[in-house]
């Protein structure tokens, strides 16, 4: 199934980075984030977000890891999911977004899947869900 919908960043909160430190060309941050999602995508997530970001060229490298709560097409629970892409002034490249397997509750408990982001030009924040949600086995010891 594809899910969809928009979001918006309620929370963006920096943190200190714990421990030594290389100084690089383009500083390193991290950061949490609580976002806001609306359309078959509904629910809220909280996000551990690292970057690396050069102002000058609006260039940077993320990795996030969100929990989500809410729902995908009214099915409710919750699930991790892990994205990272590297953003510039005309768009995206190098994209990775997974569903971490067995991290799926309520009726969402046994999703699998992938997704996506994009930016549309106004600023709109889009995501969508390519996923499926297995039955959970009952093994032969639990009743």
């Amino acid at each position: 199934m594809r899910a969809s919908g928009t979001f918006t960043v309620a929370e963006f909160t920096p943190a200190e980075v714990a421990g030594a430190v290389v100084e690089t060309a383009v500083p390193v941050g991290v950061a949490t984030m609580r976002k806001q999602y609306e359309g078959e995508v509904a629910g809220w997530s909280a996000t551990l977000f690292t970057a690396a970001y050069d102002q000058a060229t609006a260039t940077s490298t993320y990795v996030a890891m969100e929990s989500f709560e809410g729902s995908l097409h009214g099915a409710a629970g919750s699930f991790n999911f892990a994205h990272s892409a590297t953003t510039l002034r005309e768009g995206r490249e190098s994209e990775f977004f997974v569903i971490v397997p067995g991290s799926g509750t309520g009726a969402l408990a046994g999703i699998r899947g992938a997704g996506g982001l994009a930016i549309d030009a106004d600023g709109t924040h889009r995501i969508w869900f390519e996923y499926e949600v297995r039955e959970r086995k009952v093994s032969d010891s639990n009743p």
